[in-house]
């Protein structure tokens, strides 16, 4: 069994986005990522026996957006838990004991030589609406996709709907995220590196949990897939009830991380049952 999961506004939360005043200093939530001697996102210190116990009993596979150096940095991670496998870079790279695997780098990289347009035409089209009136920064991500943080408000959407279109037909995906817009060849994605390591693995059961569109096609490719009540893929269900099969927590915030661990734990005791009852078939 697999159990895949977003990591930021899934598992770990900023001060910003966990929901809990003053949690910071109460023993409710513990340190996850801290860079330059500050804390940068949390963890409910509660759930780290639950979720060291899922690490032990089957195969945690963290799945994330950022970057390899930004993965790197979450001391939760290298304090307390040690995942085998990590899927970084929106699944353009997978870590094997923290060491990335060459072999997937170049398999993502010929894919996107032969179906997409070079980076540098992507950011052309794209440059031609940008503007620090609501861009704020920008980032080539591992040499993968472009990252830019904006000011949705003054976002000019008619201008960047346009540049969209020039840019989907060129075999990259455009993903607005909150405060982020995402420019992703479409061979990178988060469903792919997974479905290479539940074939490597040999897994037959795969949770996953994600709050983000770029989430989206992991739990879709889940056979028990959980979204926390907040985030673009809950906002996509309050407007198309019932159009995405997944279940959602009842809380918002870090609260939805137990929420989701719970389910993990339930669906992993199922999958222990069912091989055992499957093994004493075949004695």
């Amino acid at each position: 069994m697999i159990f895949a999961s977003d990591l930021d506004q899934t598992l770990i939360y900023s001060t910003r986005s966990m929901g809990l005043d003053g949690a910071e200093g109460s023993g409710l939530v513990m340190p996850a990522e801290t860079k330059d001697g500050q804390v940068l996102s949390y963890f409910l210190t509660e759930m780290l026996p639950l979720l060291q116990a899922i690490a032990q009993e089957v195969h945690f596979i963290p799945v994330t957006t950022r970057t390899m150096e930004q993965y790197n940095r979450i001391e939760l991670f290298r304090d307390h838990i040690a995942p085998t496998y990590a899927i970084t870079s929106n699944g353009g790279n997978i870590l094997v004991n923290g060491v990335r695997n060459e072999e997937w780098s170049a398999h993502i990289q010929t894919l996107i030589a032969a179906s997409a347009a070079p980076a540098s035409e992507i950011k052309a089209i794209f440059d031609e609406v940008a503007s620090t009136d609501w861009i704020h920064g920008e980032r080539y991500c591992d040499e993968l996709f472009f990252a830019y943080v904006i000011d949705r408000e003054r976002m000019p959407t008619e201008q960047v709907s346009r540049a969209v279109e020039r840019i989907t037909a060129l075999g990259w995906k455009v993903s607005v995220q909150g405060r982020k817009i995402y420019l992703v060849p479409n061979e990178v994605s988060k469903s792919a590196a997974l479905l290479h390591l539940k074939q490597q693995l040999g897994a037959t059961v795969v949770a996953a949990s994600g709050d983000s569109l770029l989430d989206q096609c992991l739990l879709d490719a889940a056979s028990h897939a959980i979204a926390p009540r907040h985030g673009e893929l809950f906002r996509q269900e309050q407007r198309e009830p019932g159009n995405l099969a997944y279940t959602f927590t009842t809380h918002s915030g870090i609260m939805a991380s137990q929420q989701i661990l719970d389910f993990v734990s339930t669906v992993m005791a199922e999958f222990k049952t069912a091989a055992a009852v499957e093994r004493k078939a075949n004695v």
